[in-house]
């Protein structure tokens, strides 16, 4: 352990003095952003004691150097125009200073790309925190494997090593939409949702996520899925409507098609709807014609930074 000391019944204690065995932190549902741990160590009179605690994820070994000064995992959001980051405190999902932004370069290939992110860690990033970055294609641990919106050289690009090299930081490299879902899941509009939560992003095309009781399934790519014959989000994606100028009501008709062909596969118990277009929810998402409950976003740009905050944090945590 990093941390010598803890704080128990408003006791310091010594942890090496007392001899606590080591044990994982365990993420605390119940509490987003909080570890609860369990200490066991042999008192002065040769009894074992064991303490529960619950800390701050800011505390954890490897994201703090001490509980009062915490660490702060930083987050990094790779968008076709900007690339934005800033550190996230875990527990109230909100940023933790001033978010940093610099230009995407021009063509986006990965090792640009990747300087570009060192320069902004660098200017925003507390020396020791572990770093998420999200990528707008599949990522399969840490490879990405497609890219619709990006350079195509970016396929099949290791990128938490490439970002990891030159960072020199421990890096977690994570899809857009993924990131952006868990967010809401843990601090907005999905918080203390149990079940299956179907996060859907309406922008240039559909981007999704799955969290199944708080735990992201990567890669859904659900945006992809064949409705009425085409690719969904060649119909209903918000850039579509904006081409075709379509009413609120005819595009929330293709819009019903989508959610309707979502719920035959997977029976969810909550849609979340994100995007720029979010902010618009209440003159299209009353227009639907579905059984499941469907709310509007409510971190909208700050998810994609949140999410890959948290799921940085988590790696660090998952192997202390």
């Amino acid at each position: 352990m990093t941390r010598r000391h803890v704080h128990a019944a408003g006791e310091r204690l010594d942890v090496e003095r007392l001899g606590v065995l080591p044990v994982h932190p365990v993420a605390d549902t119940a509490q987003p952003g909080q570890i609860a741990q369990s200490l066991r160590f042999v008192g002065a009179a040769g009894h074992e004691v064991s303490i529960a605690l619950v800390a701050d994820v800011g505390s954890v070994p490897g994201m703090a150097a001490s509980s009062e000064h915490p660490v702060r995992p930083f987050g990094v959001d790779f968008g076709g125009s900007g690339i934005k980051g800033a550190p996230v405190d875990l527990g109230t999902g909100e940023f933790a200073a001033e978010r940093v932004r610099v230009e995407t370069p021009r063509g986006g290939k990965p090792q640009d790309v990747a300087a570009v992110v060192a320069e902004l860690v660098e200017k925003g990033a507390p020396e020791g925190a572990p770093i998420g970055i999200t990528v707008p294609g599949v990522v399969v641990r840490g490879v990405v494997k497609s890219a619709a919106n990006i350079d195509e050289s970016w396929v099949y690009t290791d990128a938490a090593t490439m970002f990891g090299d030159k960072l020199r930081r421990d890096v977690v490299v994570v899809n857009d939409a993924d990131a952006a879902g868990l967010a809401e899941v843990r601090y907005g509009a999905a918080r203390d949702q149990s079940g299956l939560v179907v996060v859907t992003t309406l922008g240039t095309g559909i981007g999704t996520a799955l969290v199944y009781d708080g735990v992201l399934i990567p890669n859904a790519e659900l945006g992809h899925i064949e409705v009425d014959g085409k690719d969904a989000e060649t119909v209903a994606a918000n850039s579509v409507r904006e081409k075709k100028d379509l009413s609120w009501k005819d595009w929330a008709e293709r819009l019903t098609a989508y959610y309707r062909t979502l719920e035959k596969l997977l029976s969810p118990d909550l849609f979340v709807v994100g995007g720029g277009v979010s902010k618009h929810a209440d003159k299209f998402l009353p227009l639907l014609e579905i059984e499941t409950r469907i709310v509007p976003a409510t971190l909208r740009n700050t998810a994609g930074i949140v999410g890959a905050a948290v799921l940085a944090a988590e790696s660090v945590s998952s192997t202390d």
